[in-house]
């Protein structure tokens, strides 16, 4: 092997190395990722901390006159308050606020999210998509981050790469995310898991809109107007 041939192999190697990094410190990062050290089951979370946080929930759902486990669940969270709202409600009744948790991270500003990187928590209606019980961040709930609004608008931007892996998780850490503590994401994972992942939606807002209706401001895309028309319009229920 000549000397040219040599150096060009050391930098394969040398590219190879670097994307494996790269890949293992996004999946380190990822609220999704599963720990190397062994899995464990929805229900083996429901097992071990069920029990706790159900005792710790069912006052705020007495007090608000909701049975426990609701019909349905609607988390709605507020980037600039940081603060995430549960409301719940039984078949045939009205939306009751049951708790308001802090949420101990969120990265970015208000606006939607728009790109991968970019750190923002995404502004719009979700649903969760998924339970993960061995998050590298205790327990996690993804969002459906983009969903068919966000692909749209994306499509029509030539943005070929929105984003993803937007979960609700513990620590109090996030970029993008929002992470909620360890006692606060066992309750929530314990009531999604209750409730049923179908029966919960997810509103992600920049803002409290009853205090201030949502505005967007003028560096936002032209569709955020929509967007935020939307979301004023399903907060109406929830007050």
């Amino acid at each position: 092997m000549t000397t040219k041939q040599r150096v060009g192999l050391s930098c394969v190697l040398l590219v190879v190395i670097v994307g494996l990094l790269g890949i293992f410190a996004r999946a380190l990062w990822n609220p999704y990722y599963v720990k190397l050290t062994g899995g464990r089951s929805v229900q083996d979370v429901i097992n071990q901390y069920g029990p706790e946080a159900e005792a710790r929930l069912r006052p705020h759902f007495e007090a608000a006159g909701i049975a426990y486990p609701p019909s349905e669940l609607a988390l709605i969270g507020l980037k600039e308050e940081k603060l995430l709202e549960v409301w719940a409600r039984e078949t045939d009744s009205g939306w009751a606020l049951i708790h308001t948790y802090p949420i101990l991270a969120a990265s970015g500003v208000a606006g939607p999210k728009l790109r991968e990187g970019d750190r923002q928590v995404p502004e719009g209606i979700y649903r969760i998509e998924g339970l993960n019980p061995n998050s590298s961040y205790h327990l996690s709930m993804k969002v459906n981050y983009p969903n068919a609004f966000d692909l749209k608008h994306a499509k029509a931007e030539g943005r070929y790469q929105p984003g993803n892996n937007i979960f609700i998780h513990g620590k109090a850490a996030s970029i993008g995310c929002l992470a909620m503590g360890d006692p606060s994401i066992e309750e929530l994972f314990i009531l999604v898991a209750a409730v049923g992942k179908e029966n919960v939606q997810v509103i992600l807002l920049p803002y409290n809109p009853h205090t201030n209706p949502l505005t967007p401001s003028e560096n936002m895309p032209t569709w955020t107007e929509a967007l935020y028309d939307l979301l004023q319009q399903a907060v109406t229920e929830f007050q």
